[in-house]
């Protein structure tokens, strides 16, 4: 069986995030949702909020797992015996980051890099953006899953 490992801040998981896992489930057997915690950062949404919010919207797919780690995301995935990371992208500017994200992760730890392009229709959505139009009273619910 196929695990594949979505790394992520997913402050907030969108449903730009949640395309992408529906979409990968149809390629790889199971997907652990891997949270990050970057202390260095101040959340929008609290951690163990982020965990229950995705754990919720995946409760009756058990293919899905939803964890937290710190620290590089090839080590985690190592201590997992997860040999691939899945990534979305919107735009050439994501693919240029994350092209080179892979060829680094690649280079350290032989892990591999699936890259699922974003439909057309969410490439606008990101979860800064969200998070911005929260900020400024905006109803952001049509942007969560």
């Amino acid at each position: 069986m196929k695990t594949i490992l979505f790394p992520g801040s997913f402050d907030p998981f969108t449903i730009g995030h949640a395309d992408i896992v529906e979409r990968a489930l149809e390629i790889f057997d199971n997907i652990v949702i891997a949270i990050g915690i970057n202390e260095g950062k101040t959340p929008f949404m609290p951690l163990d909020q982020r965990v229950e919010t995705i754990k919720q919207l995946y409760k009756d797919t058990p293919r899905v797992e939803v964890d937290t780690y710190k620290g590089l995301t090839t080590d985690y995935a190592r201590q997992r015996g997860i040999s691939t990371l899945l990534r979305g992208v919107r735009n050439i500017t994501d693919f240029e980051y994350e092209r080179n994200l892979a060829d680094i992760n690649r280079q350290i730890s032989q892990i591999e890099t699936i890259i699922l392009f974003c439909k057309p229709e969410l490439a606008a959505i990101s979860s800064s953006t969200v998070r911005e139009l929260h900020h400024f009273g905006k109803d952001i619910t049509n942007l969560l899953p």
